[in-house]
C-alpha cells in the first residue's frame, strides 16, 4: 500500500471507552481518518504518545478527523491497560490479533507486534500520508494535527507550512 491508494475496507473488534465494539473502516466514510499503529500495550513509549493523542482529540475533531489507535493486543489487554493506565483516552482502539490490518498496512513484524505507524486517510478513503518509523522512537502528535491540516487545504504547502500561513497555490 502507498500514498495515493483506496484503502480496502476491513472489520475490526476494539476497545471503546469502557467497552468491546465492532466496525469496519467505512464507518468512517466521509470523516478523515487518523490510523495510528503501536507496538505493545503496558509499553514505555506508547503511552506517551496514546496520552498525545487523546490530549489533541477534540483539536482532530474540530478539524473533522477521528483518531483510532491499533496493535496486536486483545480487546482485553487494551481494556486492562487503557482502564488502569490511560482513562483519559476517547477514541477506539483497534485488538488486530489477527494480523490482517497490520498486514494490509505493512507494519507487521516478525515477532507478531506491529511498528510505529501513522497514516491519514482522507474521507473518500484514499491514504494520503504515511510514517512508519523504529519502535524506539516516538512520533509528533502535532506534527501530525499539522499535516492533517495541510492535506485539508488542497493546496502545495512549503516547508515549516502552518495554518493560517500562504499556502503556495494561494
Amino acid at each position: 500500500m502507498k500514498v495515493g491508494d483506496q484503502i480496502t475496507d476491513f472489520e475490526f473488534n476494539a476497545y471503546h471507552k469502557g467497552n468491546f465494539t465492532k466496525g469496519k473502516l467505512s464507518d468512517y466514510k466521509g470523516k478523515w481518518i487518523v490510523l495510528f499503529f503501536y507496538p505493545e500495550d503496558f509499553t514505555f513509549v506508547c503511552p506517551t504518545e496514546i496520552r498525545a493523542f487523546a490530549k489533541h482529540h477534540k483539536d482532530f475533531e474540530k478539524e473533522g478527523a477521528a483518531i483510532v489507535g491499533a496493535s496486536t493486543d486483545s480487546v482485553h489487554s487494551h481494556k486492562a491497560w487503557f482502564e488502569r493506565d490511560l482513562p483519559e483516552v476517547k477514541f477506539p482502539v483497534i485488538s488486530d490479533s489477527t494480523h490482517k490490518i497490520s498486514e494490509q498496512f505493512n507494519v507487521l513484524q516478525e515477532d507478531g507486534t506491529a511498528l510505529r505507524g501513522t497514516f491519514i486517510i482522507s474521507p473518500d478513503q484514499i491514504l494520503k500520508y504515511t510514517v512508519v518509523s523504529d519502535n524506539n522512537v516516538g512520533r509528533s502528535v502535532e506534527e501530525t494535527l499539522r499535516v492533517l491540516k495541510a492535506l485539508k487545504t488542497g493546496e502545495l504547502c512549503p516547508i515549516e507550512w502552518k495554518p493560517g500561513e500562504k499556502t503556495l497555490g494561494a
